[in-house]
């Protein structure tokens, strides 16, 4: 929260508390998610009676954390590495819940990149306000050169420089990333670094990437914020230094959770919704949807009384991204010390990124002073389903050679496909918080929201949003929110963009 130049997004006034009321609304949130407990969080502290139902045992979602055995010892588990930039003003807030200094979180002051022939970039020390942060990225970049600069088309790359929320989507949803960052001529041993980091942390190629979505990206990380590109991560597993305590929070609060507790699906009797698992039916007066595509569209397919045809057919059409893969390996001997916390990489599939968890998380660190060892975790993402999972062990040899020697003590292999896919020209058929029927709202990563968010605080800003529609329709005053600028900061910048858009009009 220290730029000046965010936007806050007023809720609408009303009840201090939903207990005014003549009678306590009760709330099912379907989903144990980011999103989901952001919708909690929202309508407990209204008064709401509120009660999360999650089909793993743990709460997090896709930042979830559990704890393995193996030969009689705990292995704390998770699905693998997050950022949470500083930029993230609403899942922090949920985080501050917790503790409002979240020390749950440890900056990682910098994250290389390094492509295919050795080239490396870093993120340490740029400059905070933007422009000057992208550009001087691009300047110092070993893949970016001056003469790179001068032969990027003006015209076609000004929508970069004009973001507006939601407008660039209607200007760039129609087309991929990669044929966008090739109509601005921008250089393509920058673009593997630069660009295609962001495009597949949407699990995606460029190739199926929205280009709106792309450069509200760039918007987010670069020109749109001046909460600089340092992040910070989660100094323990992600059970322990996050769910649980939200959920004790929570609890205090007279949440319920039921966990390990599949929905089969919802109806409409005498007026309420009846919320069906194994475990029996939970009736509620609004319910709030936060599944992940398959899980959405399962309950929807098993649920024939809830919103329209139209409504229906948007949810049938989302998609899913190719599955993604995450290695961890627990080895015997210790990595180089000067190896980061984090290293990105581009021109080295499948991999993605390496992680060494010793550097941050807590459960690692006492593993690697206790053995000696080093807990590395490898990422892959828009992985090709015949491509195996150890291929990325062949990239970590030869980028950290010093593990090739190494003896792997324990490994986990994680393979999922459960993260929403933003294809070209559907920006404007996904489905959105407000669904066609009263009481009902939907949230997650995958759900439409017309504000400058990404990722998982897109998740937690639907999670808000959704608590705060709920809380509007019963006359109950919601929470505010918090984006980078909708529009790009400088005037001077927007001003010569829209003088070139015209002109290509």
């Amino acid at each position: 929260m220290t730029d000046r130049r965010r936007e806050r997004h007023s809720a609408t006034l009303g009840l201090a508390d939903a207990t005014s009321l003549s009678k306590r609304p009760r709330a099912v949130v379907v989903g144990g998610g980011i999103a989901g407990l952001a919708a909690a969080t929202g309508l407990a502290e209204r008064g709401v009676d509120v009660e999360v139902v999650e089909k793993e045992p743990y709460l997090g979602g896709r930042v979830g954390g559990w704890t393995d055995e193996d030969d009689g010892s705990d292995v704390p588990m998770n699905r693998g590495f997050h950022a949470f930039f500083r930029q993230y003003y609403n899942l922090r807030a949920l985080l501050s819940r917790v503790d409002p200094q979240l020390r749950m979180l440890t900056p990682v002051t910098d994250y290389p990149l390094i492509d295919g022939e050795g080239r490396r970039d870093t993120f340490r020390g740029l400059p905070r306000t933007p422009p000057w942060n992208a550009l001087v990225f691009a300047l110092r970049s070993p893949t970016f050169r001056l003469s790179d600069l001068a032969r990027i088309d003006a015209r076609a790359s000004a929508p970069l420089a004009a973001v507006s929320v939601p407008e660039i989507y209607h200007q760039l949803d129609h087309i991929d990333a990669e044929t966008f960052l090739k109509s601005i001529n921008f250089p393509e041993s920058a673009r593997h670094l630069a660009f295609e980091v962001f495009s597949r942390s949407f699990f995606a190629e460029p190739t199926q990437l929205s280009a709106g979505e792309l450069a509200t990206m760039f918007h987010i990380y670069f020109l749109g914020s001046s909460e600089g590109l340092i992040f910070d991560v989660a100094n323990a597993n992600f059970d322990v230094s996050l769910w649980n305590p939200l959920r004790d929070y929570l609890s205090g609060r007279g949440v319920g959770f039921r966990l390990g507790t599949p929905v089969q699906r919802v109806e409409t009797v005498d007026g309420e919704f009846r919320v069906h698992t194994d475990g029996g039916a939970l009736s509620a007066d609004a319910v709030v949807l936060a599944l992940d595509v398959n899980g959405l569209q399962h309950v929807l397919a098993a649920s024939p009384d809830l919103g329209n045809d139209l409504w229906r057919a948007q949810i049938r059409r989302l998609r899913t991204a190719p599955s993604f893969v995450v290695h961890r390996l627990w080895l015997d001997r210790p990595v180089r010390p000067d190896r980061a916390p984090f290293l990105g990489t581009a021109g080295h599939p499948p991999l993605d990124n390496i992680s060494v968890l010793e550097r941050y998380e807590a459960q690692a660190a006492d593993w690697a002073r206790r053995t000696g060892g080093s807990v590395v975790e490898l990422h892959s993402y828009a992985m090709d389903s015949a491509t195996p999972s150890e291929a990325a062990i062949e990239q970590l040899h030869k980028l950290y050679p010093e593990t090739a020697a190494a003896k792997v003590v324990q490994e986990r292999v994680l393979r999922r496909s459960d993260c929403p896919l933003f294809t070209p020209g559907t920006y404007t058929r996904r489905p959105t918080v407000a669904t066609p029927q009263t009481g009902l709202v939907l949230a997650g990563d995958g759900i439409r929201v017309d504000l400058p968010v990404a990722l998982m605080e897109r998740a937690a800003t639907t999670g808000w949003v959704a608590a705060n529609q709920l809380l509007a329709q019963w006359g109950v005053s919601g929470h505010d929110l918090f984006t980078v600028p909708t529009r790009g900061r400088s005037t001077l910048l927007r001003s010569l963009a829209l003088r070139q858009i015209r002109g290509r009009a």
